[in-house]
């Protein structure tokens, strides 16, 4: 009897490392995208918050993935290569995520350039961007939160296990081609997004060319600039209701197919 039970634990425990190990695996990639994860791991998060949103978010994948998990670790300890490659794919569609952010960033930063409100507002924010450009992220993550990122971002995670295999590495030339094509769609995008304050800038400064081509004693620099400031500050008004929408509905599509789909 008693060597059956000891039998039996053994046997518990063998199972229970295995399992300790393939969620550690798991946890690995889920950690790497949490590092750059908009909204959720955003360095004003703290990071006690920050790891109980990875264990959270592990508890969430592990029962959807630990079958290939399992298989990929055939009950050995996870070897080095397989925690490398874990960690690699995790950081890339972390850094994938966290450019739908830079679109944001950008895209206030042309803004705010455009209707020269880059250096009359100061930045509230922990990374250094016109105020323009806070406000564009801050409203931008709440929208993605409040449409539900936490699910879309585990439907994500899991799907990276199709497309990324446990333990394998991502092909270098595929991941650097698929790199590029982000960070030329997040400028294109963020470009498209500011496109209404440029255009307003390029009309604001014609017209000032024309007056002072007509009127050259007149200061016209002084008596544009709180033009071209309230006109700024009344289309973000305006536009911002539009952008946060359309912003919002290309995060969502990208993350239902990350590893196909742009902004």
């Amino acid at each position: 009897m008693t060597g059956a039970m000891t039998d039996l634990l053994a046997q518990l425990m063998a199972t229970g490392n295995t399992a300790l190990a393939a969620g550690f695996v798991v946890f690995l990639r889920v950690g790497a995208v949490m590092a750059t994860l908009p909204a959720f791991g955003e360095h004003s998060v703290p990071q006690r918050v920050r790891l109980m949103l990875t264990l959270a978010f592990t508890a969430i994948v592990f029962p959807a993935v630990a079958d290939d998990v399992l298989a990929r670790l055939a009950g050995r300890p996870p070897p080095v290569p397989v925690l490398l490659a874990e960690i690699t794919t995790g950081l890339a569609l972390g850094m994938a995520l966290r450019l739908f952010v830079a679109v944001l960033q950008t895209a206030g930063s042309i803004a705010a350039q455009s209707t020269s409100l880059a250096q009359i507002l100061g930045s509230a924010g922990v990374e250094p961007m016109p105020a323009m450009g806070h406000l564009m992220v801050v409203s931008g993550l709440a929208v993605a939160v409040m449409s539900g990122l936490h699910l879309r971002v585990s439907e994500a995670l899991i799907g990276s296990y199709t497309v990324f295999p446990p333990g394998v590495f991502p092909s270098p030339a595929a991941l650097s081609e698929w790199g590029i094509a982000r960070v030329a769609a997040t400028f294109a995008f963020a470009f498209s997004l500011a496109a209404p304050f440029v255009i307003a800038s390029f009309i604001y400064n014609l017209a000032l060319g024309v007056i002072n081509k007509a009127m050259p004693q007149l200061m016209v620099a002084f008596v544009g600039a709180p033009a071209i400031t309230a006109g700024g500050l009344l289309l973000l008004l305006l536009t911002l209701p539009i952008i946060l929408p359309l912003w919002n509905r290309a995060f969502a599509t990208f993350l239902a197919n990350p590893f196909g789909a742009g902004p």
